[in-house]
């Protein structure tokens, strides 16, 4: 199967990353590559990182950026600080996460991502580690309903869990069309005749299999630390929780003195590191969203590095 993705918010990528052609670049999410050759295109003397932990991406990207300025590593972006402590690169003059399962893992029926298609349980974008069928079949009850209210926003999340965890308990659960049938069985009628219920709980499991959240969190902090003074980083994230997170975490970088409001002086001497280049995160156009619809929410915010 060949590996699609389209690249969301492409242009607004390269503009927002500013590319200079002799600077040093870091894709954290190379996927298809589509971000990452176009980076690269736009390099002279400079030098695009694309990392991605899925061997499959890896595999396609060394293809597609072969003979341009890059390099190809199969690691997490979690790892970045490790990265260029390997390549012996000093610092970036600009980061790109772009947060979205690829079109190609949502397709590939084999790799479980996706409630529309009979496969073995499995969402994991590097292949090794947690699947989702450990973590359907040995989770908790609460533990369910913890990661299924709190990664989902799923309102059934308790209906939900007590059914996944009667079900197994004669069998266990192998299947994504298994867990889609329990969703299905666990809300109203109502809910289930005006969309696919599946979307929050399979979105769910997969940020718990691959340690979404916990990733970006520490990966922001790495990757803005990497900057070069005067480096960006951009993020595309495609639901609340990475969003907040991100936004959360792009306004701490920006916060200058910390001292109580009570203090006549500011004592701290705490500045900002960082300015926001985005105020308000940038969406697809409507020619976009018409030509890809899976683009529909994705949000990207930019911020750039003001001082170590």
């Amino acid at each position: 199967m060949e590996f699609k993705h389209y690249s969301v918010l492409l242009n607004e990528c390269l503009e927002g990353l500013a590319i200079k052609p002799d600077g040093i670049y870091a894709d954290g999410t190379a996927g298809g590559a589509g971000h990452s050759r176009e980076i690269a295109k736009r390099l002279t003397t400079g030098k695009l990182i694309a990392i991605d932990r899925d061997p499959d991406a890896v595999k396609v990207a060394s293809e597609r950026l072969a003979g341009l300025n890059a390099v190809v590593v199969h690691s997490n972006y979690t790892e970045i600080d490790k990265i260029l402590e390997d390549l012996n690169i000093s610092g970036l003059d600009g980061m790109l996460l772009d947060l979205g399962v690829s079109s190609y893992q949502l397709d590939n029926a084999e790799r479980g991502f996706s409630y529309h298609a009979d496969a073995p349980l499995d969402m994991r974008m590097s292949r090794e580690g947690l699947s989702a069928r450990d973590v359907v079949n040995n989770y908790s009850y609460s533990e369910l309903v913890r990661i299924l209210f709190e990664y989902g926003e799923e309102k059934f999340a308790k209906n939900i869990a007590s059914n996944i965890v009667k079900t197994r308990e004669s069998n266990p659960i192998e299947s994504t069309s298994e867990l889609a049938e329990i969703i299905k069985m666990s809300v109203p009628q109502k809910i289930r005749r005006e969309k696919n219920p599946c979307k929050k709980t399979f979105q769910a499991i997969r940020i718990e299999v691959n340690n979404e959240l916990g990733g970006l969190s520490e990966a922001l902090d790495k990757a803005f630390n990497a900057l070069n003074v005067g480096g960006r980083l951009a993020i595309i994230t495609f639901h609340s929780l990475e969003d907040r997170l991100v936004k959360q975490r792009f306004a701490s970088f920006c916060q200058g003195c910390t001292c109580p409001p009570e203090f006549p002086i500011c004592v701290c001497g705490n500045t900002p590191r960082g300015k926001l280049i985005t105020r308000k995160p940038i969406e697809p156009s409507k020619a976009e969203l018409e030509a890809n619809n899976r683009s529909h929410s994705a949000k990207l915010r930019i911020i750039e590095k003001i001082k170590d």
